[in-house]
C-alpha cells in the first residue's frame, strides 16, 4: 500500500468515523465519566480488529486498541470528554440548550477521538498488508482531558514510554501544525472547616470557614504580584457553607488551578499557595486541608516531526466549502467578536502574519480555507494540556484542522453547535489524512524517526517529572 492508496482508503471509510463522532456528540459525558463513549469506541475497535485493553493506569475510562507487532510503535491519542454547562442544539446559530444545565462538546473532543481512531485504522490496514513484524499501531483512548489529566495518569504508569512517536490533533478554526509549548498545571482542592453558630445570637461561638476561604482568595490576589511571568492562578468556589446568612458557615471549599512553565516550578508555586491557605485558617481559627486532584506537564515540541507533518499537510488537498456552509459560518460568527488573526505563528513571524492577513481577508473570512506556513517555536502559550505528559515520554506532534467558523471561541455553545456540521466532518477527514500520512512516513523513513528521537533525547535531557502526586486516585471533581 502506498500513500495514495492509504488516503483513498481513508476516504472510503470516512462515514464510519463521522458516525462515531456524531454518536459521541449525542452522548456528552464529563471527565472520567465517559462510559458510553468508551463503550462505543471499544465496540468499534473490536469490530475493526484491534486488540483492546480497558481500565489503563487505574482509570476506568482509559483504554487502548493495538494492532501489529515489532517496531516502530506509533501511537495515536484520542480524547472524548465534554464540558459542563454547554448543552446546545446542533447546527443552530443561537444559544439553545438541549438539556437545561447539561454538558456538551465545547472543545470538539467528539471529533478528536474519532479522527485519531480513523488514522490509526488506516495505519492498521497498511501494516496488515506489510505483514507480521513490520510495526505496531496503538490508539489510546485518553479520558478526562478537561480537568482530570487522563494522559498524565497514564504517563505516570509509563504507558507512552515504549512508543517511537505519538501523533494527535485538535479541531480549530485554522489549519496549522502546532508548535511551541504550554504551561504545566496543578489542580488542588482546599477545604476549610469551622464551627457553626447563630450569626446574631452567639457569633462569638462560631468560626467561619467561609471567612477563611475568602481570606485565602484575597491573599492569593496579593500573591499575584510576586510570581513569575508564566505563573497563573485560577479558582472556583465549590462550597460556600450554605444558603442561610444567619448561620456562621462551618464548611467551605475552593478548587484552584495553578500554572507555571514546568512541573518543578509549579510545585514551588503550590507551596506558596499552601501557606496562604494556612494563614487564612490561622486568622479565622479554622482548619484547612488540601487534596491534589491532577496535574499536567509542559509540552516538548519536536521540530523533526513538525516538519514531516507540515510536508504531508501541504501535500493534502484542503476542503472546499458550499454556499450553505459559508452561510452557516457567517451567521454563527455574528454571535461573537473576532479579536485576532488566526494561527499561532502570526504573533511571532511578520511574514506569516502578512500571509495570513492576505489569505483571511485581514481576518474577515468566515472560514479559514488555507494552511498557515510552517513555523517552529519554543514559545509558551497560556493554556495547558496533558499532551505535554506524552511529549515527555516520546516524540509527539499535533496538528490543527478547521472544524469551526473563523474565530469561534473555545469552550463555547458555538463550538458545540458546529460539532456535527459538515465543516467539522471535513476537518476530521483532513486531520485523519495528515496524521495517517505522517505515520506512514515514520514507518517508511526510519532515518526521519531516528532524527525525531535524537531531538527528543536532547530536548528532554532532564527527564520527565510526573506532575501526579504518588497515591493520587483519579477522581472526577463534583
Amino acid at each position: 500500500m502506498d500513500k495514495k492508496e492509504l488516503l483513498s482508503q481513508i476516504e472510503s471509510q470516512h462515514s464510519i468515523f463521522t458516525a462515531l463522532s456524531d454518536k459521541i456528540w449525542d452522548t456528552p459525558e464529563l471527565s472520567l465519566k465517559e462510559h458510553q463513549s468508551m463503550a462505543a469506541y471499544v465496540e468499534l475497535l473490536t469490530k475493526l480488529g484491534f486488540t483492546v485493553e480497558t481500565g489503563l493506569a487505574g482509570v476506568e475510562t482509559a483504554f487502548s486498541g493495538s494492532y501489529g507487532s515489532g517496531k516502530p510503535v506509533i501511537g495515536f491519542l484520542g480524547e472524548f470528554d465534554a464540558l459542563s454547562g454547554l448543552s446546545q442544539k446542533s447546527g443552530v446559530t443561537h444559544k439553545e440548550a438541549l438539556a437545561s444545565g447539561g454538558c456538551g462538546h465545547g472543545c470538539g473532543h467528539n471529533l478528536l477521538g474519532a479522527g485519531a481512531l480513523a488514522a490509526a485504522n488506516a495505519v492498521k490496514e497498511y501494516l496488515a498488508e506489510k505483514g507480521e513484524g513490520s510495526g505496531t499501531v496503538i490508539f489510546y483512548g485518553c479520558p478526562g482531558e478537561e480537568g482530570n489529566a487522563g494522559k498524565a495518569f497514564m504517563a505516570q504508569k509509563e504507558l507512552f514510554s515504549h512508543l517511537d512517536a505519538a501523533v494527535t490533533w485538535h479541531g480549530s478554526d485554522v489549519n496549522e501544525v502546532v508548535t511551541g509549548s504550554c504551561l504545566a498545571s496543578y489542580q488542588l482542592l482546599y477545604q476549610f472547616s469551622g464551627t457553626a453558630a447563630h450569626a446574631a445570637g452567639c457569633p462569638q461561638m462560631g468560626r467561619s470557614a467561609l471567612d477563611a476561604m475568602e481570606l485565602m482568595n484575597v491573599g492569593v490576589q496579593f500573591l499575584r504580584e510576586h510570581i513569575g511571568p508564566h505563573d497563573g492562578l485560577h479558582y472556583a468556589i465549590l462550597d460556600n457553607g450554605g444558603a442561610s446568612p444567619n448561620v456562621v458557615q462551618p464548611t467551605a471549599s475552593v478548587l484552584y488551578m495553578l500554572r507555571s512553565d514546568n512541573v518543578p516550578n509549579i510545585r514551588r508555586l503550590a507551596e506558596r499557595v499552601h501557606k496562604v491557605a494556612q494563614g487564612a485558617a490561622m486568622m479565622t481559627e479554622t482548619e484547612v486541608s488540601w487534596k491534589f486532584i491532577d496535574g499536567t506537564a509542559d509540552v516538548l515540541p519536536n521540530a523533526t516531526l513538525e516538519k514531516l507533518a507540515y510536508e504531508n499537510f501541504a501535500a493534502t488537498e484542503l476542503p472546499t466549502y458550499s454556499e450553505e456552509e459559508f452561510a452557516f459560518a457567517a451567521a454563527l460568527r455574528k454571535t461573537y467578536t473576532v479579536e485576532q488573526l488566526p494561527g499561532f505563528a502570526t504573533e511571532f513571524d511578520s511574514e506569516i502574519e502578512d500571509f495570513v492577513r492576505e489569505k483571511s481577508g485581514n481576518g474577515s473570512k468566515v472560514i479559514n480555507d488555507f494552511l498557515v506556513p510552517y513555523y517552529h517555536s519554543r514559545m509558551i502559550s497560556a493554556g495547558s494540556s496533558d499532551v505535554g505528559d506524552v511529549s515527555h515520554q516520546t516524540p509527539t506532534v499535533q496538528v490543527h484542522t478547521v472544524t469551526l467558523p473563523a474565530g469561534t471561541p473555545g469552550h463555547s455553545w458555538q463550538t458545540v453547535s458546529a460539532g456535527k456540521s459538515s465543516i467539522a466532518h471535513k476537518g476530521l477527514l483532513l486531520a485523519t489524512k495528515v496524521m495517517a500520512a505522517t505515520a506512514f512516513d515514520l514507518f517508511e523513513q526510519p532515518e526521519v524517526l531516528a532524527a525525531a528521537k535524537a531531538e527528543f533525547e536532547k530536548v528532554n535531557r532532564h527527564g520527565y517529572v510526573c506532575p501526579i502526586e504518588e497515591g493520587t486516585i483519579p477522581t472526577p471533581v463534583e
